[in-house]
């Protein structure tokens, strides 16, 4: 794949076939990728009453092995790795000393002392530096970001699709799950996990093998409505479940608590990068929470508007957009501890005018995602 040089951006094993399709490409976290196809609401609609498709192949993934891969992810990441059963996935925090959050990331456990860890993709040098830079002990990593393609399959038909191409019983995956198996004729890891709140998979094959389990999938599921999804459906649905974005709603100066991802935070389970930190905010109290709001004035209010309350700032926030599943204008952002009951009235600045928005509850739209 193509470097990123400032100027020119990476392209993904599927970039002609997304081409072909005629989507709008933008560039994305040093990557050239599809935003759209037909249109951003009726891609969300499509995840939500059939099946999608998205590239999701600017991913990065990181493959550590060795008799000390537990220990040592254990000390570097929030969760508690040693309750990862093999054939599970996990959810959790790279935190740097002072608690801030380096990347949110899942991981997978291959097998007693083998793991996958999938991080976001304009993270990815950042956090292969961090990680080889902290492991220690008998530890093999090897970034495995180029040479791995990642199709997400999601929807309430999703299951019904990859079964009738893959060799595994899919329905015996459980959510956070995964299996080895081929799909389309090809190797492939099944993970029951996705980012819309719908129930799916994420497909992890070879990036050569990409394009050919791109176009079964598509020629396949014609009978259960499929469609390619681009970025910007992929981020309306994820909005709606309230699920965090690195860059926009966590970063290297939010702390995991005020985030509200205190759940995949555990002390108990001994010390870890940024451990000290947090518990001490937790002792002194969260100042400031993420929280849903939803918009009373028709006004789509965007990364870095300002969250005012009587006339003051603040907070500000962090991701915003019509919701088409629930139809309304939602968004998140931090506000003070005080403000964040559900039903405080807030005012947004959109260009300069005040509108009325209130905290909502979250998620606005109920997971369907299979347990």
């Amino acid at each position: 794949m193509t470097q990123f040089d400032g100027t020119t951006l990476k392209r993904t094993p599927l970039h002609a076939a997304h081409v072909r399709l005629g989507a709008r490409m933008i560039g994305f976290g040093g990557w050239d990728m599809p935003v759209q196809y037909t249109g951003i609401v009726e891609e969300h609609r499509t995840v939500r009453a059939a099946v999608g498709c998205f590239d999701v192949s600017h991913m990065g993934e990181f493959e550590f092995r060795g008799p000390d891969a537990t220990p040592a992810l254990q000390r570097l990441t929030t969760n508690d790795v040693a309750a990862l059963q093999a054939g599970q996935v996990q959810y959790s925090l790279l935190c740097a000393e002072d608690g801030g959050i380096v990347d949110d990331l899942t991981l997978y456990r291959l097998a007693d002392d083998a793991y996958m860890m999938t991080v976001n993709a304009a993270n990815i040098e950042k956090d292969w530096s961090w990680m080889t830079g902290h492991l220690g002990g008998r530890v093999e990593a090897r970034n495995l970001s180029d040479a791995t393609g990642l199709i997400a399959v999601q929807g309430p038909h999703a299951e019904r699709l990859v079964g009738r191409l893959a060799d595994v019983d899919v329905t015996a995956i459980g959510y956070y799950r995964f299996a080895r198996g081929q799909v389309a004729g090809v190797p492939a890891i099944v993970s029951r996990t996705g980012y819309t709140g719908e129930d799916g998979f994420e497909l992890y094959l070879q990036a050569t093998d990409t394009a050919r389990v791109w176009d079964a999938l598509l020629a396949e599921g014609k009978a259960d409505g499929v469609q390619p999804i681009g970025l910007g459906a992929r981020d309306t649905l994820r909005l709606e479940m309230k699920y965090a974005l690195y860059g926009n709603d966590i970063d290297e100066t939010t702390n995991p608590l005020e985030a509200g991802l205190g759940w995949v935070v555990k002390p108990a389970k001994g010390d870890f990068l940024g451990r000290a930190a947090i518990e001490a905010v937790r002792a002194a109290g969260v100042r400031r929470r993420l929280v849903g709001l939803e918009m009373v004035d028709r006004a789509v209010a965007r990364h870095g508007y300002v969250i005012r309350h009587d006339g003051k700032a603040v907070g500000e926030v962090t991701s915003g957009s019509y919701g088409p599943t629930v139809e309304r204008y939602i968004a998140v952002g931090y506000v003070p501890t005080g403000l964040a009951a559900v039903g405080t009235e807030l005012e947004v600045e959109v260009r300069g005018r005040g509108q009325r928005a209130r905290v909502a509850k979250t998620p606005f739209h109920s997971p369907r995602v299979r347990k």
